[in-house]
């Protein structure tokens, strides 16, 4: 158990990753993830079912800094969801790129429901909130992982009151950090700034 939350053996667990938020909320609290640790911390925790991560692509790009990880991730036990940024142009005439994947993580958590007892919800996004009290109504927990520890919070407070737990990524970061000073990690050096 960590941090009060009740985690059992037997049940089955999802985890659901939105990559951007996830990225910007270790960065707030200045480390890497470790992301062969964090499938290992989960499996020793319950019956890890699938990991998804979610990111958008810049197409264009002829080398995209974030390919190596989503290849890394690709290999290595994660589910992977990803989709091509969109330009576009701004009312005031700015470029801008999206890349949301809200949609895509919706439909696979709804999908998954059925099949899981914990999901995990490694994002801030308040959009989720609704999300959340829709699996919930399937009977299945809900932990948040985001912080609070970082200035401003990256997690809604929506979010955090619709969850059945909400596990600061603080308290889990001793779980899941990437031990720089190992060689053996080199895999995860990714720069992933464009994210």
């Amino acid at each position: 158990m960590i941090n009060n939350i009740p985690f059992y053996k037997d049940e089955k667990v999802a985890i659901f990753i939105d990559g951007s938020n996830l990225y910007s909320a270790s960065r707030a609290l200045d480390f890497d993830i470790d992301y062969k640790a964090l499938l290992e911390w989960m499996a020793s925790n319950g019956r890890l079912v699938r990991a998804f991560y979610y990111t958008a692509l810049i197409d264009e790009q002829e080398y995209s800094p974030i390919r190596p990880l989503v290849d890394w991730l690709d290999y290595n036990g994660y589910s992977m969801v990803t989709k091509p940024t969109k330009e576009f142009t701004d009312s005031q005439g700015r470029k801008k790129i999206k890349g949301n994947m809200d949609i895509e993580l919706a439909i696979d958590m709804m999908e998954m429901a059925d099949k899981v007892d914990h999901i995990l919800l490694f994002s801030g996004d308040g959009d989720f909130r609704r999300l959340i009290e829709a699996v919930q109504r399937k009977s299945v927990r809900v932990t948040v992982v985001s912080t609070i520890k970082s200035t401003p919070p990256m997690v809604s407070d929506d979010l955090r009151r619709q969850a059945d737990h909400f596990l600061d990524l603080d308290v889990l970061a001793p779980y899941i950090q990437r031990d720089s000073s190992t060689s053996a990690q080199s895999e995860h050096d990714f720069n992933v700034e464009t994210l």
